[in-house]
């Protein structure tokens, strides 16, 4: 694989098709090409799979689309022939009228496809088949199981697959079932290219054979060329693109030609690549509030005519950020993912149009939705990772004479301190690996049995070669098969599989649509004025005992509940005057990262990140890590212990997937029912010197995974099609942090008493 193409030739654009050129420099009036976009030409025209690397607004889908574009002209590819992914309905809409645009340069169509897109809108794109469509992983299943569309003869002439926001979907299970449909998706190709080029004796399920391969079957005659599936990755920065390249290449990594295109960001892009990276701070600053109506305060008289987006780390904060900026007579929009689609959309649209005012969002506005030009990033609190602060970081700077920008406003000590061994990271030029979680046995089990819905019946002894060999969707997933059909997902009768009754029970519902939704979404009551829908909100709310009226806070408004359909899981509001409540369950993950929490002992310790730090930040910061000197050392982990000898910790600094790893493994030494956080865990109030080395002397080499909850499960879909040990298995092994744990039981340990 190669990291970096060699330098493209100046005339990179002649090689585009004609019309497309003509319209960059007419239509667009473009003077010419971004770096990105001219590097990415000449492989991507070549047929190469790819991962375009840029900060957000860095050109990534022309880079990527006009290539292909002019692909498809130059050879005339008929039919739909190329696929955009995209991990949100919002990125979706948002990004086809400009794919459109493209597309009709050419006298070529898009369309979007998606869970929001009408029926009849459908069955038009079934039979008109646009040259490009937009859709998501879990839609495309849709299609592939669908019984109204004919999938072989819709998908049988896609040559390229452009996945954007490509890290999204790679961090988590998203990603697992993306590589899964795609490997589908190849074998749908290959066998239509089998079946026009009059191939005798192969198998519908057949390895793709390269276009140029010199000992493939010959083509009949008039028949098109043979291909193998593009697969082009869309991505902002990332600590191991080339790792993150040839995951996405599925089956086709090592033996596909293959490129990371990055000539914007530096070569190094983590600092455990090639050492530290200088990263210029830009307009980045630090400050300490306190609380969210002190932030309100702030964003109320900062930046007094420019347009805002605050990003929160929870709906919750959200929800009342915007109810108090409103107080203060700011126009205010918001947007989370348990608002209604037509909430946000008139919050994204009136903010994208307005000039002085704030919206206030989730992470549902960090990927590449555009709201038009902005002025300012505010951060309450600090994002979990650097690579989500790149990507909110990136949404200003955009027009010519201005900066990147982000503003911290943290409410809280531990956020500070969060916030600054972030930036401190940053400033190093780290970025986070993305890696796929560990062993996806749940989606084998989902694999199998879409797979089953898309082909009626499969063979008990062929199903595997569906998914050409890639792991763990190979033969090492025969126990789950096996185990499908003693429960009763699968029925087995001649040799051959198909739908059984436990999985007509499970996810039968709706056409199956469940079946294609890998995650669990948590229960909400969907919140109702009159027939207009505002959102959802968690049923606590709704049970909670009050006094007087019930209120919700939602939309950044108070609602008086004024009923309750419990059936249809409905509530019925109408305006108050104020004093709602928000609340939603937040799903567990991994917390912070060993790295993270690192570089916050190192700021407790006196690191500075390599920003402005306000008067208030500053002062905090000191009273922070003096309140901390007992618990932090430079050479090691401490056990404290209170002078009453009723507390102990062990504070490690280690993340919480690494205490939770060391909780499983100390026994009767931790505290079992604890809840570990990312710096400490609680250990025997009686624990004596000796009695910790003696029980620590080999515990690396016997740690053990996290012990998993019932509640914990619950949250991984399709837990229940697995062998109850091998779900706890597969939850267990994402909870852990083994290196780091074993990296912790290698550092020295000192023990203190606290006096008070």
């Amino acid at each position: 694989m190669t990291a970096r193409p060699e330098a493209p030739a100046a005339d990179a654009a002649d090689l585009l098709h004609p019309v497309v050129l003509h319209h960059i420099v007419n239509t667009l009036q473009w003077p010419g090409l971004r770096p990105l976009q001219e590097e990415a030409v000449a492989p991507l025209l070549a047929g190469a799979d790819a991962l375009l690397l840029a900060p957000t607004a860095g050109g990534k889908t022309e880079a990527a689309t006009f290539p292909i574009l002019s692909r498809m002209a130059a050879e005339n590819w008929p039919g739909t022939s190329v696929l955009y992914l995209c991990p949100l309905k919002a990125l979706l809409n948002n990004l086809t009228p400009r794919l459109g645009t493209y597309t009709g340069w050419l006298g070529r169509q898009a369309a979007v496809w998606h869970g929001d897109v009408a029926e009849s809108r459908r069955n038009r794109i079934r039979r008109e088949r646009p040259d490009v469509l937009l859709t998501t992983p879990e839609s495309l299943e849709a299609m592939l199981v669908s019984l109204r569309t004919d999938h072989r003869g819709f998908f049988a002439g896609v040559r390229t697959v452009i996945v954007d926001e490509v890290h999204a979907f790679a961090g988590d299970d998203r990603g697992w079932h993306l590589l899964a449909v795609l490997e589908r998706l190849r074998r749908i190709v290959a066998a239509e290219q089998a079946s026009a080029h009059g191939d005798r004796g192969v198998p519908r399920n057949t390895t793709p054979v390269p276009r140029d391969a010199p000992d493939g079957p010959p083509a009949a005659a008039g028949a098109e060329p043979r291909w193998e599936l593009q697969v082009i990755g869309l991505s902002a920065t990332v600590g191991n693109p080339t790792e993150l390249l040839r995951w996405l290449q599925g089956s086709g990594a090592g033996r596909r030609p293959a490129h990371v295109i990055a000539p914007d960001l530096p070569t190094a892009s983590s600092a455990t690549a090639a050492g530290p990276v200088t990263v210029p701070p830009g307009e980045v600053e630090l400050d300490y509030v306190g609380s969210v109506t002190n932030a309100a305060k702030v964003l109320a008289t900062l930046h007094r005519g420019e347009k805002r987006l605050v990003f929160c780390d929870s709906k919750k904060t959200v929800e009342e950020l915007g109810q108090a900026l409103r107080a203060l007579g700011v126009a205010t929009f918001l947007s989370h993912a348990s608002l209604s689609a037509e909430e946000r959309r008139r919050s994204e649209d009136a903010f994208a149009q307005a000039r002085d005012c704030v919206i206030v969002a989730t992470s549902t506005l960090e990927l590449g939705i555009d709201v038009g030009d902005l002025d300012r990033v505010i951060q309450i609190n600090a994002p979990g990772t650097v690579a989500s602060f790149l990507q909110r970081l990136g949404r200003t700077g955009r027009r010519a004479g201005t900066t990147r920008n982000c503003l911290f406003l943290t409410l809280t000590e531990s956020a500070l301190v969060h916030a600054a061994g972030l930036l401190s990271l940053w400033g190093q030029g780290w970025v986070e690996p993305v890696v796929a979680p560990p062993e996806p046995r749940h989606i084998v089990a989902q694999q199998v049995l879409a797979y089953c819905l898309q082909e009626n019946r499969i063979g008990d002894r062929t199903w595997a070669d569906e998914w050409n060999g890639l792991a763990p969707f190979d033969r090492s997933a025969e126990p789950i098969v096996r185990h499908l059909v003693r429960a009763g997902y699968l029925d087995s009768d001649g040799g051959m599989l198909f739908i059984g009754p436990e999985a007509e029970r499970l996810f039968g519902h709706r056409h199956f649509s469940e079946l294609t939704a890998v995650f669990t979404a948590a229960p909400e009551f969907t919140v109702l004025h009159g027939r207009d829908e505002i959102g959802r909100t968690d049923p606590v709310l709704l049970t909670d005992p009050v006094e007087g009226p019930r209120l919700l806070l939602l939309a950044g408004r108070s609602w008086r509940v004024t009923h309750i359909d419990w059936k249809r899981r409905r509530c019925f509001v109408e305006p108050a005057e104020g004093g709602g409540r928000a609340r939603w369950l937040t799903s567990a993950d991994g917390g912070l990262s060993f790295e993270l929490t690192r570089a916050m002992r190192d700021v407790l310790l006196g690191t500075d990140p390599p920003v402005p730090l306000t008067r208030r930040a500053t002062q905090r910061l000191a009273t922070v890590r003096e309140n901390h000197l007992d618990v932090v050392h430079p050479g090691g982990t401490m056990i404290v212990r209170t002078e009453d000898l009723t507390d102990v910790r062990w504070w490690t600094w280690a993340g919480e997937r690494a205490n939770r790893t060391l909780v499983a493994s100390l026994g009767d030494l931790a505290d079992p029912l604890q809840a570990p956080t990312a710096s400490y865990l609680r250990l025997r109030s009686d624990l004596t010197p000796p009695e910790w080395r003696a029980a620590t002397a080999d515990l690396e080499s016997r740690l053990c995974l996290p012990h998993v909850t019932d509640e914990a499960l619950a949250g991984l879909k399709f837990n229940t099609a697995l062998p109850p040990r091998l779900a706890e298995a597969t939850l267990a092994t994402r909870l852990a942090d083994l290196p780091a744990a074993t990296t912790v039981l290698r550092e020295p340990v000192r023990f203190t008493t606290l006096e008070n």
